[in-house]
């Protein structure tokens, strides 16, 4: 652990002279030279936000979301999109939208995640006169223009291209994927919640108050599209299945995409069981992606997207398929990979995303966090639901962190990993990665440290926030208190 921690304020650096953020990864090479692993991503540093605010480290975020806010773009096409990444250079910042990133792709979950970690800054620091602040104000606003502009396609959902979220790279995952729609849940719940500060001061005006109502009825609308086209279970199953096709009209059809049974994929009646449900990667007309996505379905669960029953069929799912998804090193971060013909057209022959690798069913430590951190918010939230079920999750994801715990430091901290397994450190994996190091302190802290502070990832909660962190140092501030509370035990 004291590695982790040591690794981990290696990561950080400095922009204009105070710590901003952490780079990608460690690792240094003359062949690494000119990638851009030493740049600070705004998606890569939501765990490290998430930590720093854990552990009260409240003016380095603050920092990073005054630079993401710099950075937005003002230009006509990309009016409100938060980079990619930035770094400084000769007491410059530059700042990646798409135009320098390997096939020129643009990623769209950057933008979604800076209103989540917003709120999460002010609930945790107090600090409200940050989220009234004009500026913070006028993003969210120059967000909402952008997300929440008229379309040609009526559905509540954001349209994106293939790669444009932690799936960098040609996956099939264009149109609605899952990740995204799940993170603009929660970005639009973000927003409200920053402007209901303004509201609830009385300096919001009419503006705002449209505007706030406008962005709860696209979230509201969004939750039920979402939980209508993209929860399955064995039972949905059946009934798409046996649905007619070829139909048309407003309020009579019943297959709105227009779904064959055919592409239903044979695996799925197993996968599923007779309890389980999950989330599918996308809905397309006549194409819906059945594959499992950890990282939306974890989000879903978090954000409060799923009802409490629904996160109870995932983690029967997760638990059910454990040996597909957490293996020997936990947790894959899509199911199942393409292979033969449909990686090679699929994916462009891309040789990071061979079957097994990457993000063609690799293996990503990073993943498990979030994972747990949904338990732990349904056990705080529904804490007398099925206890035989949770306590299986939790005995689960305790076997989960000492796998990690006996591997990544002697694995120097990859990447990803490959293989069915996930045994072998990833073909092409950087070694000392961010996220990786982060995501397993974030495991120990909410495993073993302060399972209460999963309150953070709350964002619904609007109540006053005391991490544990706070309670160390009450603890500091009264050595009588503490001398009394010894004598006693």
């Amino acid at each position: 652990m004291r590695q982790a921690e040591e690794l981990f304020e290696q990561t950080l650096v400095n922009v204009r002279g105070q710590l901003a953020g952490a780079v990608a990864a460690l690792e240094s090479s003359v062949h690494d030279s000119e990638l851009n692993y030493g740049e600070i991503f705004l998606r890569d540093n939501v765990p490290v936000m998430v930590y720093l605010l854990l552990r009260g480290r409240f003016e380095i975020v603050r920092h990073f979301l005054d630079l993401c806010l710099e950075l937005q773009s003002r230009s006509y096409r990309t009016r409100g999109v938060f980079p990619t990444s930035f770094v400084e250079e000769d007491d410059k910042i530059l700042a990646d939208y798409g135009q320098r990133s390997i096939g020129r792709i643009t990623s769209v979950d950057a933008s979604l995640w800076w209103p989540v970690l917003c709120w999460m800054y002010v609930r945790a620091s107090g600090d409200t006169s940050y989220g009234t602040s004009p500026k913070v104000q006028r993003a969210v606003q120059l967000l909402l223009d952008l997300v929440l502009q008229p379309s040609f396609y009526e559905p509540p959902v954001l349209f994106v291209p293939d790669c444009a979220f932690m799936i960098d790279r040609p996956m099939d995952v264009w149109g609605a994927p899952l990740e995204v729609e799940v993170l603009l849940f929660g970005c639009l719940k973000s927003c409200c919640q920053l402007m209901s500060l303004v509201e609830g001061g009385g300096h919001g005006g009419p503006l705002i108050q449209q505007r706030l109502e406008l962005t709860r009825t696209w979230m509201r609308d969004l939750r039920v599209y979402l939980l209508n086209h993209y929860w399955v279970t064995s039972k949905t199953m059946q009934v798409l299945r046996r649905r007619p096709t070829e139909q048309y009209g407003d309020y009579q059809s019943r297959n709105e995409f227009n779904v064959q049974p055919e592409v239903i994929p044979h695996w799925l009646q197993e996968w599923l069981d007779d309890r389980g449900g999950y989330l599918i990667g996308n809905m397309r007309t006549g194409r819906p992606d059945f594959r499992f996505y950890s990282l939306g379905n974890a989000l879903g669960s978090l954000f409060g997207l799923l009802t409490g029953p629904q996160q109870l069929a995932l983690f029967r799912l997760v638990i059910h398929n454990r040996h597909h998804l957490m293996a020997e090193m936990p947790m894959r971060i899509c199911h199942p990979p393409m292979d033969q013909d449909e990686w090679i057209t699929n994916t462009g022959m891309d040789p990071k995303n061979w079957p097994w690798s990457y993000h063609n069913g690799g293996h990503w430590p990073s993943l498990l966090w979030p994972m747990a951190a949904a338990v732990l918010m349904h056990q705080r939230l529904y804490p007398n639901d099925d206890l035989l079920l949770l306590g299986q999750t939790r005995t689960m994801l305790e076997e989960c962190y000492w796998q990690q715990l006996n591997q990544l430091p002697r694995q120097q901290w990859a990447e990803y990993f490959d293989g069915p397994t996930g045994t072998w450190v990833g073909q092409q994996a950087r070694i000392n990665q961010t996220w990786t190091i982060v995501g397993f302190l974030l495991l120990h802290h909410l495993m073993r440290k302060a399972p209460q502070d999963v309150k953070l990832l709350d964002l619904d909660d609007v109540g006053p926030l005391r991490l544990s962190f706070q309670d160390q140092k009450q603890q500091k501030s009264s050595p009588d208190e503490r001398k009394s509370f010894l004598k006693n035990y």
